[in-house]
């Protein structure tokens, strides 16, 4: 092969390497932004009295709807799925199994990731308040009490009882490129007494 050909060759295998890894972060977000498209039609069969077992986003789902959190300072807003798991996570912020449902008495604990839907978290400070819409149609709002950043692989979450605590958790650092790391970023909230509706 001629040197001319060579050149030619390198420069599409790189032009090719760059639309594949362009291509895998456009599916990313375009997965999470048609996910939320799905789990609002979902969303309104929940409202209007289905059970949750009847609304799935889509025929092969494994999770529905429990829930939905909005902050409309940051023009956040996103249904909250059943069960956290990876699979789950791809398609919106998901309630970890164990803590109490969102809205209930105790502690609720909802994940989500950190380039798509939580995004908004690094933005929220003690004082902002989140709503949170339940399954009833029940709003309730929550005050922003304080936020950490934990391993992980150390932490556990505080049993609460007779309150009504919530903790949104994504990864951390916001801004990096690694995934698998260990640390988390937490907003710590607590129910506004007297709000709820």
């Amino acid at each position: 092969m001629k040197p001319k050909s060579w050149i030619m060759l390198l420069a599409a295998l790189l032009v090719a390497g760059g639309l594949w890894q362009v291509g895998g972060g456009t599916y990313i977000y375009a997965k999470a932004w048609l996910s939320q498209v799905l789990l609002e039609k979902a969303w309104a069969g929940r409202l209007a009295g289905s059970e949750a077992a009847d609304v799935k986003p889509w025929l092969w789902a494994d999770t529905s709807p429990v829930a939905r959190v909005s902050v409309p300072a940051l023009g956040a807003d996103h249904i909250v799925l059943a069960d956290a798991s990876a699979r789950t996570l791809a398609f919106g912020p998901a309630h970890l199994a164990g803590t109490a449902l969102p809205g209930e008495r105790g502690h609720s604990v909802i994940t989500g990731h950190r380039d798509t839907h939580f995004t908004f978290l690094k933005d929220l400070k003690a004082g902002d308040v989140i709503d949170l819409q339940q399954p009833d149609g029940g709003n309730m709002r929550f005050r922003v009490t304080g936020t950490e950043i934990f391993d992980s692989r150390t932490a556990r979450f505080s049993p609460v009882i007779g309150r009504r605590v919530m903790t949104l958790v994504t990864c951390y650092p916001f801004n990096s490129a690694r995934t698998g790391q260990p640390h988390r970023y937490a907003v710590f909230t607590e129910a506004l007494v007297g709000i709820e509706s």
